[in-house]
């Protein structure tokens, strides 16, 4: 990494990046379409126009909407106020937004209202009409749309701030301060924000650009979120710290995604298996010219071997990477090589990325010897600042500079680090964390329902899904499809139990503490249909 950029922040690396590349395209988002120098303008302009609003340095500031150019120059202008960004899963409830905006307090929400027929900022005010966030609310263009009267209006408040005002507060940064506050879900049920730094950002995702291939020039499709670190980090942040042209892409169609391919000469692409599945088995896929597409991103659930090596004969995609890491250390783990073999890429996640120190340890924080399972701890620069607001989970979470994933898992004896269990309890929904805690705090909320347990089950299409086993209360009499019902009133569509089995009691142990291996056990045979 080059020097400017190891002391630099995210908003300083993009006026050196609009100085080098001027004119060149930095974001093509449908008829929107921004050089480097306008992206520099457009965050320098929303940092004046939050100044004017009363946004100082160490304020919150939330942008709940789906990937789009406005999005990006938004969190920049949030940066370059030195605000810390709060992005927000567009698939939460307005419930689970206001208590990420209450938990920390934030300042400000840029909200793209209208997408998908959303309304994001009334969603919350039904709930909870005295958040401070609501006090300014930003509508952001929609996704593909150049300019709309209520961003120019809000950009236009930026003209009461002479500009010196937002250079100052840029020049201020440093790159040890907080950048963002990312809400990840955990396994105590309520999510905590891990707060991530610019610093650490620009070297870690340095490291990964280089490993990724990603260049000046070169042209990356992001249809991976926006509101999580492989969108958000590894996706059009890097793709802007490298000299890239970044096309966001809010709603995943492969006959779209195809058609961007070949006629915008996409280099590089990032997604989940079912997203790479779906552009394989697309009907007209070979009408199109993909011939342009060099390397692949393939995470968030585990790999085919199979599909990568379709990715690679039926796509044409030489270099594909799989990768681990945490939001708890800025998503930085391991990473596979580019020229590694279909079945590394399929069956690990890489060795460690420069700086990382993996540990595997038992039970009794004993390193394990090659080849044996145990839990990753992980040292590096790239560790959170620790969760917002939240010191007893911090603490709980960092012991001595370490991390304790509870993850499990081992390396091989080529170096290679395999994954054979996730954090406990857990699943992943089509790239989605759930936490089963989160899920049965709210199945409790239903009168009916005593006791309630939920266990990850395999999907062929999403990975996993949710099963649920729920204990009524003596008298009471709810049928399984009224749980479904309640669930998808009060949680995002991800973490819907997808079964419901009415039980007599939960197996425990003889602590009390309930069975979910057996659960699982018994989800997985079919014995909750």
């Amino acid at each position: 990494m080059s020097a400017d950029k190891v002391g630099a922040t995210i908003p300083r690396m993009i006026q050196a990046n609009a100085a080098k590349f001027g004119d060149a395209a930095a974001i093509v988002d449908g008829e929107c379409r921004m050089s480097y120098a306008e992206v520099a303008h457009e965050m320098a302009t929303v940092a004046c126009s939050l100044i004017a609003d009363g946004v100082i340095p160490g304020d919150r500031v939330a942008v709940w909407a789906p990937n789009c150019a406005a999005w990006i120059t938004a969190a920049l202008g949030i940066h370059a106020a030195g605000a810390w960004l709060v992005p927000i899963n567009t698939r939460l409830t307005g419930s689970e937004a206001a208590y990420i905006l209450d938990k920390t307090g934030a300042r400000a929400l840029f909200a793209g209202d209208g997408f998908l027929g959303r309304d994001y900022v009334a969603s919350v005010r039904a709930v909870a009409p005295s958040l401070r966030a609501l006090q300014t609310t930003v509508e952001l263009p929609l996704p593909g749309s150049t300019m709309t009267a209520r961003w120019a209006e809000f950009l236009g408040r930026g003209d009461e701030v002479p500009a010196a005002h937002a250079q100052a507060a840029i020049d201020a940064g440093s790159p040890g301060d907080i950048s963002d506050v990312i809400f990840t879900s955990g396994t105590t049920g309520k999510p905590k924000g891990v707060m991530l730094r610019h610093g650490a950002s620009l070297q870690g995702y340095q490291i990964f650009a280089d490993r990724f291939g990603l260049g000046a020039g070169d042209r990356y499709i992001v249809p991976t979120p926006f509101f999580h670190c492989f969108g958000y980090k590894a996706g059009w942040m890097m793709s802007l710290m490298a000299g890239a042209v970044v096309y966001p892409l809010a709603v995943f169609d492969a006959g779209v995604v195809l058609e961007i391919i070949d006629r915008e000469r996409i280099t590089h692409i990032p997604g989940p298996p079912t997203m790479f599945s779906g552009l394989l088995d697309h009907p007209r896929r070979k009408e199109f010219d993909l011939s342009s597409m060099r390397h692949a991103m393939i995470g968030a659930s585990s790999i085919p071997a199979d599909l990568v090596r379709r990715v690679q004969e039926e796509l044409g995609i030489s270099a594909i990477l799989s990768a681990y890491g945490l939001t708890e250390n800025h998503a930085l783990a391991s990473l596979t090589a580019p020229d590694d073999p279909p079945e590394i890429v399929a069956t690990t996640v890489g060795t460690p990325l420069p700086g990382v120190k993996i540990r595997i340890v038992d039970d009794t924080g004993a390193e394990v010897p090659v080849g044996q399972q145990g839990e990753l701890l992980i040292n590096s620069a790239f560790l959170m600042s620790g969760y917002f607001g939240d010191e007893p989970a911090t603490q709980l979470a960092v012991d001595d500079g370490w991390l304790r994933t509870g993850d499990i898992g081992f390396f091989d004896d080529r170096g290679y680090l395999r994954i054979s269990d996730r954090k406990k309890d857990m699943f992943i929904v089509g790239g989605f964390n759930v936490a089963p805690a989160e899920v049965e705090q709210v199945l409790l909320e239903l009168d009916a329902i005593a006791h309630a347990a939920v266990v990850g089950v395999p999907d062929h299409y999403f990975g996993e899904v949710g099963a649920a086993f729920v204990v009524l209360r003596p008298g009471a009499r709810v049928a399984a499809d009224d749980v479904i019902a309640y669930a998808r009133e009060h949680l995002a569509n991800y973490k819907i139990p997808r079964s419901v089995e009415i039980v007599d009691a939960l197996p425990t142990t003889a602590t009390g503490k309930v069975l979910k291996t057996e659960l699982r056990s018994r989800a997985r045979s079919g014995a909750h249909q």
